[in-house]
């Protein structure tokens, strides 16, 4: 086997072209802070990404190592790298540890805050993984887990808190949350048949698609509050963020038109392609708007 074929395994093993999601508000913390501080470094932008990067890879391949007994059982999921024999259980197990060990050395270079608190990001990321065996409110822990991307880039740059970048945790946290809501529904059936648990299995499809729906409502709510409040505190936003906004609030409740509880066929076209245009989008427009 190829490094090549090697690699392509491993970037499969942790969906590394999902990292769209919550990169694009990552960065969008760092320039906030970049505003604040009122310097560029490009240095701290590789180490976010970096950061971004290894500890999305951990968490995902933390997440097919422990889940691997239930891929196998599950026809959806049973073709993953370690179920299918891809990549080993021992290999998938180191990978993680070293991920997780470079994400920690990437928030040492930052500051001493960021190093300080990345073993806290890890326990929420990589503990994600067991919540579907003991809480329906799995989905709102993996939102958690991407919404400390916007709160670690500023961190990352400035070591104070702020309110800004926080609001936009709650965006993402409210953001994945319904639309992981939406894929789960994809395994409702064998999630109730294995005892695990998930919003659909405790409500039902029609049920869960209600709250999902409920759920960016206030997302959206809460994101046009923040583009106010951003207004106010820095001049340099203008229309294009508002625009960013309104592209972003246009996803939310399209993806809501792509999936009923008779029809799932597209629940892939409403997770990834609509989602993560819609981060890509938002986070390009609302950087782009602090530079022209």
């Amino acid at each position: 086997m190829t490094w090549t074929r090697t690699l392509a395994d491993y970037l499969s093993l942790v969906k590394f072209s999902h990292t769209i999601f919550a990169l694009p508000f990552a960065l969008l913390g760092f320039f906030l802070a970049v505003l604040d501080e009122g310097e560029l470094s490009w240095r701290k932008f590789a180490l976010v990404v970096a950061c971004m990067v290894f500890a999305r890879s951990a968490a995902m391949a933390f997440n097919r190592w422990l889940d691997r007994d239930i891929d196998e059982k599950n026809p959806r999921t049973a073709v993953r790298e370690i179920p299918s024999g891809i990549i080993t259980s021992k290999s998938a197990l180191l990978f993680v540890v070293l991920n997780s060990l470079l994400f920690m050395a990437a928030a040492g270079l930052l500051n001493p805050l960021c190093l300080m608190l990345s073993p806290v990001a890890l326990l929420v990321i990589l503990g994600y993984s067991y919540t579907k065996r003991f809480t329906y409110l799995c989905h709102f822990v993996l939102g958690l887990g991407l919404a400390l991307a916007p709160i670690g880039a500023y961190l990352a740059v400035t070591a104070q808190w702020s309110l800004l970048p926080v609001l936009y945790g709650i965006v993402v946290l409210l953001w994945v949350s319904g639309f992981d809501i939406i894929y789960s529904l994809q395994d409702e059936e064998f999630d109730r048949e294995q005892d695990l648990f998930s919003i659909p299995v405790r409500m039902g499809k029609r049920s869960a698609l209600l709250l999902g729906r409920m759920i960016h409502v206030v997302c959206g709510g809460v994101l046009m509050m923040i583009l106010g409040f951003q207004a106010v505190l820095y001049p340099e936003f203008s229309w294009l963020c508002l625009l960013a906004g309104g592209i972003f609030i246009a996803a939310l409740i399209y993806q809501h038109t792509l999936v009923t509880p008779q029809d799932l066929s597209r629940v892939n076209l409403a997770f990834f392609t609509t989602n993560g245009l819609a981060s890509l989008i938002f986070g390009v427009l609302s950087i782009l708007d602090i530079y022209v």
